[in-house]
């Protein structure tokens, strides 16, 4: 079964693997990475590391056996407030995965962090990760635009949940 990880030096590789192998999928529903993320990996990944150590964000991995099979992520923490982000391989969609862990990211959230509010976004055409934010509670909050592409905003008062 999956488990839901704090981010690690250590999972570098199979964060950069897991990126890779997907990352035409992840292009199909959000805005690319580049060919720079790839390329500076290690560099960025340390750096992420640095922000989680300061508070400034938390960084999460759902491995299973060794395997990333997405980031969850709570970044911009401010005033108990966070922004979620997150994406799930190709291969483990459809199953509830991702659901689940948002779920578990929400208790976290509230837990470990102090966060009272999540705010997140996703392009129009991801009606998966739509779906999945309608599920947790998101309220649909208005539209944004996402590196040039159309998309909408959602909020989670996490003193209801």
């Amino acid at each position: 079964m999956p488990e839901l990880e704090r981010l690690r030096l250590d999972h570098g590789p199979a964060v950069l693997a897991f990126e890779r192998e997907n990352r035409e999928f992840f292009a199909s529903l959000v805005p690319d990475r580049g060919d720079d993320y790839f390329q500076e990996f290690d560099v960025r990944h340390k750096a992420l590391l640095a922000e989680q150590a300061e508070g400034i964000c938390q960084f999460h991995v759902l491995v299973e056996n060794g395997e990333v099979l997405g980031r969850f992520n709570l970044m911009d923490l401010v005033d108990g407030a966070a922004h979620l982000g997150y994406r799930l391989a190709e291969r483990a969609t459809g199953k509830g995965l991702a659901t689940g862990t948002v779920r578990s990211l929400c208790e976290l959230a509230v837990r470990d962090y102090g966060l009272h509010t999540l705010r997140a976004a996703t392009t129009e055409v991801n009606t998966a990760s739509q779906a999945v934010l309608t599920r947790v509670g998101f309220t649909r909050t208005g539209r944004t635009t996402l590196d040039g592409l159309p998309g909408l905003t959602y909020t989670l008062d996490l003193t209801t949940v």
